[in-house]
């Protein structure tokens, strides 16, 4: 289907009418409503008619409570700015991180980059990728997975048991405290 004068007057006419986008190509026929909006955009229009529709709807003021006006401020002091993970590099008077583990301490002779790592290394980072000091562990890895012992313990926790197994593995106990007590009475 091709734009010419005849369609696009009547595009024209039915967008001020303010009609949607697939309002129109129903009744232009042979468009589809994203070629609708795309037209409408390279043309330029704007300043749409209000329905009757639009006239109804008003927003309503919201009655402020003292419960609303609490929350408000507490979003204010709580809120972020920005991605957290990038937050420190703009804003140099905060701590920098600190890892919560102990991490192993490796010999400078030991320390692989990443150009140096091989096949059988330890690919734990340490440090920070953009201090001079950064590597790699380079210890001997474990086989099938990409890091030393120490490293893989510390990636690899074993899952917590889900609060729902936890109550079914407490459930015996419970009977039998609950079965001892009714035997008291």
């Amino acid at each position: 289907m091709a734009w010419n004068d005849e369609r696009v007057d009547l595009l024209k006419k039915l967008w001020s009418e303010g009609l949607s986008a697939s309002q129109i190509a129903g009744r232009l026929g042979g468009v589809t409503r994203n070629a609708v909006i795309g037209k409408v955009h390279r043309l330029g229009l704007s300043g749409r008619a209000t329905t009757s529709r639009m006239k109804s709807h008003r927003p309503r003021a919201r009655a402020a409570t003292a419960a609303g006006a609490r929350r408000m401020q507490q979003t204010k002091r709580f809120a972020q700015q920005g991605n957290p993970a990038l937050r420190a590099l703009y804003q140099p008077e905060a701590e920098p991180y600190t890892p919560q583990a102990e991490e192993l301490v490796i010999p400078l002779k030991e320390r692989r980059t990443i150009q140096t790592l091989t096949e059988c290394s330890c690919r734990w980072p340490i440090g920070d990728p953009q201090a001079a000091d950064f590597h790699f562990c380079g210890k001997n890895k474990v086989n099938g997975l990409p890091y030393c012992e120490f490293h893989a313990r510390r990636a690899f926790q074993p899952p917590q048991p889900r609060r729902r197994e936890r109550e079914i593995e407490r459930l015996p106990a419970l009977v039998a405290a609950s079965s001892k007590e009714s035997a008291d009475a």
